[in-house]
């Protein structure tokens, strides 16, 4: 009996050492969240800025990271800001990361002669909270998604 009771108290410690340990490395390997404060995501300049909004989104947070991010298409000859936009009523404005795609990648959307395709992902978190918050469709809706662009130099 008391070889059993130890069995079981060593295999539940084990388990929930190797959960712990799983925890921490979960945490400490999760990608950061984009701040929209920092100063080098977005172009500053006194020539107009123009923008534009995703051509196509694809929410599909429950098969990972890199799941949950919007298309983009850029006008030939300008460059476009290091981070996107998230706007949605009543939330704060999440930013994400770009991606430039190849010209030759076909993606689900037909490409627009004179422009070049980019991806912005968001955080997987960011999705599945404003999820949770029943805000699918806005997450979801093209003009909630913002990407500046200026004519190069």
């Amino acid at each position: 009996m008391l070889k059993k009771f130890r069995f079981h108290l060593l295999f539940a410690l084990s388990l929930v050492f190797v959960m712990g340990v799983y925890y921490i490395s979960d945490f400490f390997e999760r990608s950061p969240v984009a701040s929209c404060n920092i100063p080098y995501g977005f172009i500053q300049t006194k020539e107009a800025k123009s923008y534009t909004f995703a051509e196509e989104i694809v929410v599909q947070p429950w098969r990972g990271q890199h799941h949950v991010y919007a298309l983009f298409q850029i006008p030939d000859g300008y460059q476009h800001e290091y981070l996107f936009r998230l706007k949605i009523p009543g939330e704060p404005t999440q930013c994400g990361g770009l991606m430039p795609l190849d010209k030759n990648v076909l993606a689900s959307i037909p490409r627009k002669q004179g422009y070049y395709p980019v991806r912005g992902y968001l955080n997987t978190r960011i999705a599945l909270n404003l999820m949770i918050q029943g805000k699918l469709n806005q997450l979801k809706q093209p003009q909630n998604w913002q990407l500046g662009y200026v004519k190069n130099n």
